[in-house]
């Protein structure tokens, strides 16, 4: 309990500068502005963490890690909302239009393109063993986000996103947690026991005064990360203009690593205690979230700060970063249909993310040329998407099967029957396709 006070009592002391230049309106400079309130997003979030953590002994496994996912990653959504809302006041001509898709996009292909390979490296490194394997019960998520991201093609189809949007995607992010709300704790034979991060200090305490101090943590990161949210997402765009780099780019990658550090290092606690299937379920849960309520609610955010009824417009350049986003999500999700992510699907993620990070920045004064290039890498995405399903293919039947079919309470070996059966009847029609599946369990690897 000591450490987790001082924990907490460090975290609370980093928000302080930030309340101070808050209420007295100083503002030193937009670096010093940036790195104040960035710091106190930051720890924010820890504290949101630490408080939705604690709550898993209380909640079904499915429900926590989707709330998880949701609580900590409440920093995005206060940054790019703040950007929606002030798009909505300036006009459709505003600079804050890009801001808020930026920071929208680059929040979504940091989570399949670092924080999920991430997971995968840490638990490498941990255990040696080169992939995560996840429950057929996890069929869930890989369903959801298939719907979430064949949708933004859709969006992408419009060039805009509207308020009908946000009904679509809130009814589908509501139906997946209808469908995880009682989802069981799934079995992970590498959990080392009770878990090692600071939330553990809570589960000491009689429920009373656990409930109490959840509620403390929430009410207090939520104060400090309503106070942090204008300033931290004005001073991202000072910054850009005073060392001279696109403000565009600093949106879409600088803010969304301050705001999302918090969810992420969640998820690494997980990892590190031997719960490396809960870490990367946590990371996809976040992406379906941010990819059904943060992207829906861009066109809300924009109609309040206008007044009226808005639609959040995509130009050239937001039409790419959203196929591009779109893409990737695909990729990530072929990945996992066999429900692993390997070392070698790991590092194809991550190797594609630097490179379209690398394009961006080369061609940050061209954008002509960045729209080409970074819409050529959106179909190699695409075409590498094609090939993984073609090869593994009659498993996307089985998970759509377990994720829209069986009821919310399945177990893990009814999941696997589908998926089974599927295999089965596919191998039937490819001796080749049941030859090289022959004797393997359906979430092994090629």
């Amino acid at each position: 309990m000591k450490r987790f006070l001082t924990l907490v009592a460090l975290a609370v002391l980093a928000t302080v500068p930030a309340l101070i230049l808050r209420a007295t309106g100083w503002r030193p400079s937009p670096v010093i502005d940036a790195a104040v309130f960035g710091v106190a997003v930051l720890a924010a979030g820890f504290l949101l963490s630490w408080g939705a953590e604690a709550a898993e002994q209380h909640i079904s496994q499915g429900l926590i890690l989707a709330a998880v996912a949701l609580v900590t990653v409440l920093p995005e959504y206060a940054v790019d909302l703040y950007y929606a809302y002030q798009a909505g006041r300036a006009g459709l001509e505003s600079s804050y239009v890009h801001y808020a898709a930026a920071n929208m996009t680059g929040a979504n292909r940091l989570l399949v393109g670092l924080a999920w390979p991430l997971m995968v490296f840490l638990h490498w490194f941990k255990t040696r063993h080169r992939s995560i394997e996840l429950a057929p019960a996890n069929a869930i998520e890989i369903g959801f986000l298939l719907i979430a991201s064949l949708y933004a093609f859709v969006i992408l189809f419009k060039g805009r996103i509207t308020l009908l949007d946000f009904a679509i995607l809130a009814a589908i992010f509501a139906a997946y947690v209808w469908r995880v709300r009682h989802l069981p704790k799934a079995d992970n034979p590498d959990e080392e026991g009770e878990e090692s991060g600071p939330a553990a200090a809570l589960n000491t305490l009689a429920p009373g005064a656990q409930w109490a101090a959840m509620g403390a943590l929430v009410i207090v990161a939520c104060a400090v990360i309503l106070a942090s949210a204008e300033p931290f997402a004005e001073a991202m765009v000072g910054t850009g203009r005073v060392i001279g780099l696109n403000e565009f780019l600093l949106i879409q990658w600088l803010a969304p690593l301050a705001s999302e550090a918090p969810a992420v290092s969640v998820a690494i606690l997980f990892v590190l205690a031997g719960r490396a299937a809960n870490g990367l379920v946590t990371m996809i849960s976040d992406k379906i979230n941010q990819w059904t309520l943060l992207v829906g609610m861009l066109p809300l955010a924009m109609s309040i700060g206008a007044g009226s009824v808005s639609a959040l417009p995509l130009d050239a350049r937001q039409s790419e970063e959203f196929f591009l986003t779109a893409a990737q999500s695909l990729f990530g999700l072929a990945l996992l249909l066999r429900f692993r992510l390997g070392l070698t699907s790991a590092l194809a993620l991550a190797a594609l993310f630097l490179v379209q990070v690398g394009l961006a920045f080369a061609f940050r004064n061209d954008e002509a040329r960045a729209i080409v290039t970074l819409t050529w890498l959106a179909w190699t995405y695409l075409g590498l998407t094609a090939i993984i399903v073609a090869v593994s293919g009659r498993q996307l039947m089985g998970v759509l099967a377990t994720a829209f079919s069986e009821p919310p309470i399945a177990t893990s070996s009814s999941c696997r029957r589908n998926i089974d059966a599927f295999s089965i009847a596919s191998s039937s029609r490819s001796p080749q396709a049941g030859l090289q599946d022959h004797g393997r369990a359906p979430g092994a690897g090629p």
